[in-house]
């Protein structure tokens, strides 16, 4: 897959342009899946203004190899919200932005960065530069060059100071989750042999249970499948029936909606025929403004009136989905600021303490023309909230500051492995080990990281029509856990004191990573985990395997605790390898034999038996084990006596 990327900054302006896993086939729904692809790649409109400064490029770039792998590192710049690292053969170039194929923004948020797209014994040399928006780049920084080695130089390790403390651990995956549009959890219909509406609902109400996730996401709460709108006799006539049912539902779950206001109602739309999806989703501006602010105020004093206070303490309002995108929104930009404008003020005329944000925006884009299009208009902007893939999430603090906005929460609404419907990453273990990183980088500087999506019942490019097939879900059809979800469970079973770690070794902090935590009653745990940004790998890469030291040190010496060691890799908590296992080549779904053996090994498999650890006489404890690329471990060590 290729993506369509600016030449200049090496990041995707939209998604993917290539093809999906399945869209060699040569039905009616290929074709549609084949035109989603084409036009998911572009743009609604260009950057049309805003502040961003070229920033200087870092200093103090270093680059230090290790077995098949270079790891950079680099001083931070005041101002930026990500960095961009520049790859040439040769220091005379051509330079262009190292690709690691997630298909969407390149640039990452902070150092250290892991190269592994390079060959053994091959310089190659590095530059970075510094991004104060994502479409505003500086100059490359002073090169420097390295070159991969044919293998790790030295062990790896993981130093736990497990009587320090590091702070509360962050946990931004609770505050979202992404959905299919929430309709879709009222089904009746069944995919595969299973309830699209129960599992949908099930998997909901396991994220709220199971990770603490407090709300869900999910477009199209206009839709007419709500008819929530229509014209009698040119009149508008409003009908919230059937947001009622849907928002009732969600409650009952335990969770809490933030209510995308999208798409267009089919009677206000000024060209019906534009629309998304298989569902048709109108993507129109309306035909008229007053009464598009008339049905989204009268939705939302409908909202407080029916559910009452929450609204105002517990629910959002986010305006539309990616009108960056043409896929997405048949408007001008102007027309979306002017959408954002109208939207904003219809919700916060019902009651001035209400939330409301934007520009929900793909590829971390517009951002700086929400901020300052509001700086201009003085519209509010409570959150700002956009979307990227295959990268760890950029960081706008900075931006905020600069319009004098800083401490406004950022809220990451959509963010995945990969842009990409049916793409075969998303059931990978790679994607468990991509979820793990991108969580510990927004840790204390992002308030909400919303993976999209929480199941496999998803229909935006039509139904699934296997078990796995690359769906964007947490959970398949059938309600089993992917690497991705355990990945969540695994750091929401952390303690709520987290504890300084100390990486070190080749890889360690590059491609080798940790979070540890303490629970008030003594437990530690230890959560490490072994990744490439680096797609072309996502199966799996031998060389970069990594044998790690998990040395925790500040406990008493001679105490005892229950060491448990699960783990996820290619045979582990992994339902994709096991089904791949078991079923026969063309076999679509399981049996209901097989549908019970899958189930029976739903659950965190431990890489050895739980056994009992005495501390050393110098207050430490050590476990080395071998981490496969990709990889994750969870060390947990419960005091005993």
């Amino acid at each position: 897959m290729t993506s369509t990327q600016n030449p200049t900054t090496g990041r995707s302006t939209g998604r993917s342009t290539g093809p999906s896993t399945e869209s060699t086939r040569t039905d009616g729904r290929a074709d549609a899946r084949a035109d989603w692809e084409a036009r998911i790649g572009q743009a609604s409109g260009t950057a049309f203004g805003g502040n961003a400064p070229r920033l200087d490029p870092p200093t103090g770039l270093a680059a230090t190899p290790g077995g098949h792998q270079v790891s950079l590192t680099w001083d931070l710049v005041d101002g930026a919200i990500g960095y961009q690292v520049h790859v040439a053969d040769s220091p005379d170039g051509p330079w262009g932005p190292l690709d690691h194929a997630g298909r969407d923004v390149l640039a990452v948020p902070h150092p250290p960065y892991v190269d592994t797209t390079g060959t053994p014994g091959e310089t190659r040399w590095y530059a970075v530069t510094s991004l104060s928006d994502v479409h505003v780049e500086g100059p490359r920084s002073a090169a420097v060059t390295a070159a991969p080695l044919a293998a790790p130089v030295s062990l790896t390790t993981v130093e736990v100071d497990a009587g320090g403390d590091a702070g509360p651990l962050a946990r931004p995956w609770r505050p979202m989750i992404g959905a299919e549009h929430l309709s879709h959890a009222l089904s009746t219909d069944t995919t595969g042999g299973r309830s699209i509406g129960g599992e949908l609902s099930s998997a909901l109400k396991a994220a709220h249970d199971e990770l603490g996730v407090r709300t869900v996401r999910a477009h199209g709460i206009l839709c007419d499948d709500n008819a929530v709108y229509r014209e009698v006799d040119g009149e508008p006539v409003h009908d919230f029936t059937g947001v009622d049912r849907v928002y009732d539902h969600i409650l009952s779950l335990g969770l809490k909606p933030v209510v995308e206001i999208s798409f267009m109602p089919r009677d206000l739309a000024t060209d019906p025929d534009k629309t998304v999806f298989d569902y048709d989703a109108i993507i129109s501006p309306p035909k008229s403004w007053d009464r598009w602010y008339q049905l989204v105020r009268d939705l939302t004093a409908h909202l407080l009136e029916r559910y009452g206070e929450e609204v105002v303490t517990d629910w959002s309002f986010e305006v539309w989905n990616e009108a960056n995108l043409e896929v997405f929104w048949s408007g001008t930009p102007e027309q979306y600021l002017r959408l954002y404008d109208v939207t904003a003020a219809a919700v916060r005329d019902v009651d001035q303490r209400l939330v409301v944000g934007g520009p929900s925006s793909a590829a971390a884009g517009w951002v700086e023309e929400l901020l300052a299009h509001a700086e201009r208009t003085g519209s509010p902007v409570d959150f700002v909230s956009t979307h990227t893939y295959g990268s760890p999430p950029l960081d706008f603090r900075p931006m905020l500051e600069r319009y004098g906005r800083g401490g406004t929460p950022i809220w990451w609404t959509e963010w995945g492995v990969t842009p990409t419907h049916f793409n075969e990453v998303s059931d990978a273990v790679f994607a468990g080990t991509f979820l793990l990183r991108g969580m510990a980088s927004a840790m204390d500087r992002i308030e909400a990281l919303s993976y999209w999506v929480v199941s496999d019942h998803f229909e935006e490019l039509g139904r699934p029509e296997q078990l796995t097939h690359g769906g964007f879900g947490l959970r398949t059809v059938g309600e089993l856990r992917k690497p991705r979800w355990w990945a969540l469970a695994m750091l929401e079973r952390l303690g709520d004191t987290r504890l300084p770690v100390t990486l070190g070794g080749d890889g360690g902090g590059s491609l080798v990573e940790a979070v540890a935590a303490r629970q008030d009653d003594g437990v530690l745990g230890v959560l490490a985990w072994n990744l490439t940004l680096d797609q072309t790998k996502a199966s799996g890469d031998p060389a970069l395997a990594r044998e790690t030291s998990v040395r925790l040190t500040g406990l008493v010496p001679g105490a005892r605790y229950t060491l448990s060691h699960e783990r996820v890799d290619a045979d582990h908590s992994d339902v994709t390898g096991r089904w791949g296992a078991m079923k026969d080549p063309d076999q679509a779904w399981p049996t209901e034999a097989q549908w019970s053996e899958l189930r029976a090994h739903d659950h965190l498999e431990h890489l050895e038996p739980t056994r009992s650890v005495t501390v050393g006489d110098d207050g430490s404890l050590e476990v080395t084990t071998e981490l496969p690329m990709p990889s994750m471990s969870l060390l947990t060590l419960t005091p005993e006596g």
